[in-house]
This record gives C-alpha cells, sequence and structure tokens, in this order.
C-alpha cells in the first residue's frame, strides 16, 4: 500500500494472524470487492461462530440500496436476525470486518453482544483513501473506544492483512 510520507508516521503497526482468522478475513476481503463491484463502497464482513460455522457474510450495499446504514458489519449484523442465536453464541462469535468498524458499525457490534472482532484496514489508512471531501469523511473515533465503552468485553484484533484489505479502496474513492 503506497500512502504520502506524511501520512504513515503515525500508523498502527500490522497484527500477525492465525490461519483461521487470516482464512476469514480472506473471505471478508472478498466481500468487499464484491461491494465495489457493484458500485458501493469496498467493504465486506463475515461473522463465524466459536465452532467455526459461518453465521452470514455480507458486503457494504450503500449505493445499491440508498440506505446509509448499509454498511457491510450492518447487513452482516442484520442476516443473523431471526436465527434464534443466543447472547451467549453470540459472545463467542467474531465479526470479520475488511476495514475498522466505523462508529455505527462498533455500536452495532456491542448491541449485538459479538465478543470478538477482527478488521483488515485501519481507519487512520482508510483516511488516506477516503481524501478530504466531506461526504466521505466519518467520525475519526476509533471502534476500539467503542469498545472499551462497553460494559462487556469485545476483543479487537486489527489492522491485519493491510496490503490485501487495502486492495479494493485503490482508485475507488473520489478524490
Amino acid at each position: 500500500m503506497n500512502l504520502p510520507e506524511n501520512s504513515t508516521s503515525a500508523l498502527p503497526e500490522e497484527t500477525t494472524l492465525d490461519e483461521r482468522d487470516g482464512r476469514y478475513l480472506r473471505k471478508a476481503i472478498v466481500w468487499s470487492h464484491a461491494a465495489r463491484r457493484r458500485g458501493n463502497r469496498p467493504f465486506g464482513s463475515v461473522i463465524v461462530s466459536a465452532a467455526g460455522e459461518v453465521l452470514a457474510e455480507a458486503a457494504n450495499s450503500n449505493s445499491e440500496t440508498g440506505d446509509c446504514t448499509a454498511h457491510a458489519e450492518v447487513n452482516a449484523l442484520r442476516a443473523l436476525a431471526g436465527r434464534g442465536l443466543t447472547r451467549e453464541e453470540l459472545a463467542g462469535a467474531t465479526l470479520y470486518a475488511s476495514g475498522e468498524p466505523c462508529v455505527m458499525c462498533a455500536g452495532a457490534i456491542f448491541w449485538s453482544n459479538i465478543g470478538r472482532v477482527v478488521f483488515g484496514l485501519d481507519a487512520q489508512r482508510l483516511r488516506v483513501f477516503r481524501g478530504e471531501r466531506q461526504d466521505q469523511r466519518d467520525a475519526e473515533l476509533s471502534c476500539r473506544d467503542v469498545f472499551r465503552a462497553s460494559p462487556h468485553a469485545i476483543e479487537c484484533i486489527g489492522p491485519a492483512l493491510i496490503d490485501e484489505a487495502a486492495a479494493a479502496h485503490d482508485g475507488a474513492w473520489k478524490t
């Protein structure tokens, strides 16, 4: 990932993942490419149970639906609705996100009771892709800040597979 020299000084270091986390994060990254091909912002998400069962997979669908809340993480969480999963089962689940969850998605993850998040591209690197356009800016609050405010533990791992996660963003944002 090529970033301007002045934008790399305080970037978080890449986390090394085990085989399982790498496999599922790569599935989320595949969904980010699918979102981009469909004209949406390039984000994907996969939710996996503690036993390794894929519970939900989703891509961002903002442009297709006109729904500003149709982020990949929220779409994956919505796909869980009606499945009858207990809060305990969700606490053992991991949500994989191609990009660091935004404040809205972090809040939705908190409310879902999912206990673990693994993400690819961090918010700082995403902001370099987004540029300074007002319609592409985000609330500059880390998902970790949201998770720290939670009364239940939410483990957060990332950034990871940075170059792979960044590939879907290359040239995808208006400058």
